[in-house]
C-alpha cells in the first residue's frame, strides 16, 4: 500500500535563518509569504526584493515510518535542482521539473523511522554553474530574463522573468511524493489509438494498449469502454484490446458541436486506470498550393477556423494555482467563442485536470514543448533528460480529445538571428538546434506515431529556417510589428497569413487590481514601472492612445481607454484575417491570461476578471460575423460563417452621424458558406460623410437558434470625431441578487461601459448605443449579500471632459 508524503514537511534555508512547516505541493516564495517571513510577492516592488530566496540552498525534510523496505519513492514535479537523500544517503539529483522520478529505497530504507530530505540547490547559482561548464556559451534572452541562464535548467523558463512575468525564480514541488511497494503491479501507460472509418459509416475502432510493470505474463486484464467489455492477457508486459463503436457520438470543438466523453477503465492484478475519451479525428493539414504552404485543422472531416488565444501559466507562483480558478479562465475563453488555446512553451505542462477541462469545454490544445526564446545545450546528458521529459508528457497527454498539435518550441528559430553569438556562428547553433528539435520529434513519434507535429512556432515548415515573423506565404506567423514597432492598427491588414499563432497589444490592468497591488495610480510611479516588464510598454500604450484618441486626464480613464484600444487592435487584426478565411485558418492572440497583476497583452485580468478587450473578443469571435475591409476604391463588407453548414444571413448597413441619426446605405441576404469568407458588397469611397461612421447589423437562424449581432467601423482615428454628450440614462432592476441595467442614450454613445463597486461578471460591456434603442446589461455579483453601486464610462466622458 502506498504512503502519501504530502503533509508535515519542514522547510529551512541552509544558513539556518528561516524555518517553516508546510504541505505539498508548494513553491518557495508562496511558502515564506504564508509563514509571515516575506511580504506579498505581487505587491508594489516586492518581487525584486525577494530574489534572495532563490540565491540560497534550502532543505525540505520529514520522517516516515516504514513496515517494509522493499519500496520506492515516487516524486512528481521536483521543480529545481534537487538532491534526494534518504537516511542521509544521496540517491539522486533531480534536475527536470517536468519528469516523475521513481527511486528504489530497498538498499537504504529501514524498518521503523526514516528521514527523507530534499536539498534544493540555489537555482540561480546552479544555472550559472551549468553555463560555465558548457564548452561554448549558450545564449539566452537577456531582454526577457533579468536572472541569467534559465536555458540551463529544465524548469519553467518564465520563472527567471519574462516581458510579463516577475523574476522570482521560484522552486519547490508542484506535484507530490509517496512511498510505494517496489514490486506492486502498475499500469505504466495506456495508449489509445482511434481509427475512423469512411464518413458514410462514421464508425470508429479504438485500440487500447496497456503497458505493465511487475505483472507476469498470462495475468488477466479487464478493459471496459463505451459499455463494451474485453478480457485479454498480459504478454511481454503488454496487453491489447480493440473496441468497435458502430454509431459514435463525436467530440467537437466548442461552437462546432457537443463534447461527449466515453469512460475507459482498465483493471489488472489490482492496478486500475481510468481515462475519458472523446471520439474524434483531428488532422493538421499543411498542403502546398500556388501561394506557399497552408496551415489548418480539420476535425471529423470538417475544416475548422481556429479562434483563440495563447495560454501562459495561471500564476507566477505554482503554489497559487487552483483548478477552480483555471476552470473560470478556460470557461471565459469558451464564452468568447474560442475553440483553441496554445499552451506556450516558456511555461509548464499543465496538470491532468487542465486537459480534462479542455476536453469537457471543447477547447482544442496546441501544445508546445517547454522551450522558448532561448538556445539550449545539446550534450548527451541534456538530450537524454529532454527525451525522458518528452516521453512522459506524451504518454500522459496523448489520449486527450482536446490535443490537436504538438509543437517543438516557441520562437527559437528567430533567436538564431537575434542573438549576436548565434549570428556570429550560425551554423554551429543551427546544427545544435536541429539536433534538439529532431530528438523531440523522434521521441514523440516513437510513442505516438500518428501525433500531429509542427517543428517550431512560428515556422514556415519542416527544415525551413526562414523568417516566419514576416513571410506570410506558409505555415504559422507571429505578427508583432504593430506592437513592437508602434505601427497603426491598419498595418495588420497588410498581412495575408495562413495561420497566426501570436499577435497582440497591451493594456493596463483594471483599476481594482492597480489599487490592491500597486497602491499608486501614477502611471510613472516605481510600482507601476515594476509591473510593466516590457521595455517601453507604457510609453507605447500612451503613444498609441495619442494617435487614436483625445488623451484623458484621469488615470481611471487611461485604464479604460487602454483596454478599449487593445480590443480595437485585436478586432482590426482578427476582422482582417477572418475576412481571408479560405487562405487564413486561425488566429490565436497573445494572450488570454495573466500570471500576476500587471500591464500586459492579456484580455483577462489576473484573477479572471474580463477586461473590455475580452468583452470585445466575445463579439469579434462570434460564429457569424461581418467584417469591413477598407480599400482604395471603397470598403468591402464580408460575411464569415464558422458553423459547419451554410447559414442564411440578413445584413443591414447604415451611416450614423455623431448625433446618432442613421442613413440607410445597403442591405443583403446571403447564404454564407463555412469554407470561406464571402463578399456582401463594396461601398465606394466617399459613401460616408465627414461626421459619419458605418453601423451594421445581421440576423440569422442557425444551429443555436435565431441570433444576430452588430458592429461599427470608423474610417478615421476616433480623436477626429466631435462627439456629443450622449446623456446616458441608467435604469436598474434587481431580482434574486442579479441586476438588469438598461441604458439609453440621447446621441451616439460609443464604448459604453458599466462599472460596479463590487466584483462580478457583466453580460456585456464596451457597447455602443443609438438614440431610441436601449440596451440591457446584466450584472451578476460574486456575493449577493452586498449592495452594488454602478457608474458609467464612455468615450465622450473619458476623452471630451464629460463627467459621470
Amino acid at each position: 500500500m502506498s504512503v502519501e508524503l504530502n503533509q508535515g514537511w519542514g522547510f529551512a534555508d541552509a544558513a539556518g535563518e528561516h524555518a517553516v512547516m508546510l504541505d505539498l505541493p508548494f513553491d518557495s516564495v508562496s511558502a515564506l509569504f504564508e509563514a509571515g517571513i516575506s511580504p506579498e510577492p505581487y505587491a508594489g516592488r516586492n518581487a525584486e526584493a525577494l530574489r534572495w530566496i532563490a540565491e540560497r540552498d534550502w532543505l525540505l525534510s520529514r520522517t516516515v515510518v516504514l513496515e517494509d523496505i522493499a519500496v520506492e519513492l515516487v516524486a512528481v514535479g521536483l521543480d529545481g535542482v534537487v538532491d534526494v537523500l534518504v537516511n542521509g544517503q544521496h540517491l539522486l539529483t533531480a534536475d527536470n521539473a517536468f519528469r516523475t522520478w521513481r527511486i528504489d529505497l530497498s538498499e537504504v530504507a529501514r524498518i521503523g523511522e526514516n528521514e527523507i530530505s530534499l536539498r534544493f540547490r540555489s537555482v540561480i547559482r546552479e544555472a550559472q554553474a551549468r553555463q560555465d561548464a558548457q564548452p561554448r556559451y549558450v545564449p539566452y534572452h537577456k531582454g526577457n530574463c533579468p536572472i541569467p541562464n534559465i536555458n540551463m535548467l529544465r524548469k519553467p523558463q518564465c520563472d527567471f522573468g519574462w516581458d510579463w512575468n516577475p523574476a522570482l525564480a521560484p522552486f519547490g514541488v508542484t506535484g507530490g511524493l509517496r512511498i510505494a511497494p517496489r514490486a506492486a503491479p502498475r499500469i505504466a501507460h495506456l495508449r489509445v489509438d482511434q481509427e475512423h472509418h469512411d464518413i458514410e459509416s462514421e464508425s470508429v475502432s479504438l485500440t487500447v494498449t496497456a503497458q505493465f510493470e511487475n505483472v507476469p505474463d498470462g495475468t488477466q486484464v479487464d478493459m471496459r469502454f463505451a459499455d463494451r467489455s474485453r478480457q485479454t492477457e498480459v504478454l511481454g508486459g503488454r496487453a491489447e484490446a480493440k473496441f468497435f463503436v458502430e454509431i459514435p457520438e463525436f467530440w467537437w470543438p466548442a461552437g462546432q458541436g457537443a463534447q461527449p466523453l466515453y469512460d475507459l477503465d482498465v483493471t489488472c492484478a489490482g492496478a486500475t486506470a481510468h481515462r475519458r475519451i472523446g471520439l474524434r479525428r483531428i488532422e493538421h493539414l499543411t498542403l502546398k498550393d500556388d501561394q506557399g504552404t497552408g496551415f489548418k485543422f480539420r476535425v471529423n472531416g470538417r475544416d475548422v477556423f481556429a479562434k483563440g488565444a495563447n495560454w501562459i501559466p495561471a500564476e507566477a507562483l505554482s503554489g497559487r494555482i487552483s483548478r477552480d480558478k483555471v476552470r473560470d479562465l478556460l470557461q471565459s475563453a469558451v464564452e468568447a467563442h474560442m475553440n483553441m488555446i496554445r499552451v506556450w512553451g516558456g511555461g509548464r505542462y499543465d496538470p491532468d485536470w487542465f486537459y480534462d477541462l479542455c476536453d469537457e469545454l471543447g477547447l482544442m490544445v496546441w501544445q508546445d514543448f517547454m522551450f522558448a526564446c532561448n538556445l539550449y545545450p545539446t550534450d548527451d546528458a541534456f538530450i537524454a533528460n529532454v527525451a525522458e521529459e518528452v516521453r512522459e508528457q506524451v504518454e500522459r497527454l496523448s489520449h486527450h480529445a482536446c490535443l490537436a498539435l504538438w509543437c517543438g518550441d516557441n520562437e527559437i528559430i528567430g533567436m538564431l538571428e537575434e542573438f549576436p553569438e548565434a549570428k556570429a556562428n550560425r551554423d554551429h547553433h543551427l546544427v545544435a538546434y536541429d539536433r534538439l528539435n529532431r530528438h523531440i520529434e523522434n521521441t514523440l513519434k516513437a510513442i505516438d506515431p500518428k501525433a500531429n507535429w509542427w517543428p517550431s512556432s512560428p515556422s514556415l515548415g519542416a527544415m525551413d529556417f526562414g523568417d516566419a515573423w514576416h513571410d506570410d506565404s506558409s505555415g504559422d506567423m507571429h505578427v508583432w510589428s504593430v506592437w513592437h514597432e508602434n505601427k497603426p492598427f491598419a498595418a495588420y491588414r497588410d498581412v495575408a497569413p495562413r495561420f497566426v499563432s501570436e499577435f497582440g497589444f497591451q493594456s493596463f490592468p483594471s483599476l481594482p487590481l492597480i489599487d490592491d497591488y500597486l497602491g499608486d495610480r501614477n502611471l510613472s510611479s516605481p510600482a507601476m514601472d515594476s509591473h510593466q516588464k516590457n521595455v517601453g510598454g507604457n510609453a507605447r500604450i500612451i503613444a498609441t492612445m495619442m494617435r487614436e484618441f483625445r488623451l484623458p486626464e484621469r488615470m481611471e480613464d487611461l485604464v479604460y481607454l487602454s483596454q478599449l484600444q487593445q480590443g480595437l487592435a485585436l478586432k482590426t487584426a482578427i476582422s482582417a484575417w477572418r475576412a481571408q478565411k479560405g487562405r487564413c485558418w486561425g488566429t490565436l492572440y497573445w494572450q488570454l491570461n495573466d500570471t500576476w497583476p500587471c500591464a500586459s497583452w492579456s484580455t483577462l485580468d489576473y484573477g479572471g476578471g474580463w477586461k473590455l478587450s475580452h468583452h470585445m473578443a466575445q463579439r469579434f469571435y462570434a460564429p457569424i460575423f461581418v467584417a469591413v475591409v477598407p480599400g482604395e476604391s471603397g470598403d468591402s463588407f464580408k460575411i464569415i460563417n464558422d458553423f459547419g453548414e451554410n447559414i442564411d444571413v440578413t445584413v443591414q448597413v447604415a451611416a450614423v452621424n455623431m448625433a446618432g441619426a442613421a442613413r440607410p446605405l445597403a442591405d443583403a441576404v446571403i447564404s454564407a458558406w463555412p469554407s470561406k469568407a464571402l463578399e456582401l458588397f463594396e461601398l465606394p469611397a466617399g459613401t460616408l460623410r465627414e461626421d459619419e461612421i458605418y453601423v451594421y447589423t445581421w440576423q440569422y437562424d442557425g444551429p443555436e437558434g435565431v441570433a444576430g449581432g452588430g458592429d461599427f467601423h470608423c474610417p478615421r482615428p476616433w480623436k477626429e470625431n466631435d462627439l456629443m454628450n450622449p446623456g446616458i440614462d441608467m435604469n436598474i432592476k434587481e431580482k434574486d441578487g442579479v441586476f438588469d441595467v438598461t441604458l439609453e442614450a440621447g446621441a451616439l454613445a460609443l464604448f459604453v461601459t458599466l462599472e460596479a463597486d463590487q466584483p462580478g461578471r457583466f453580460s456585456g460591456n464596451a457597447i455602443s448605443l443609438l438614440p431610441g434603442l436601449p440596451a440591457k446589461i446584466t450584472f451578476t455579483p460574486d456575493q449577493t449579500d452586498t449592495p452594488v453601486n454602478f457608474s458609467i464610462r464612455d468615450l465622450y466622458s473619458a476623452c471630451y471632459g464629460g463627467q459621470k
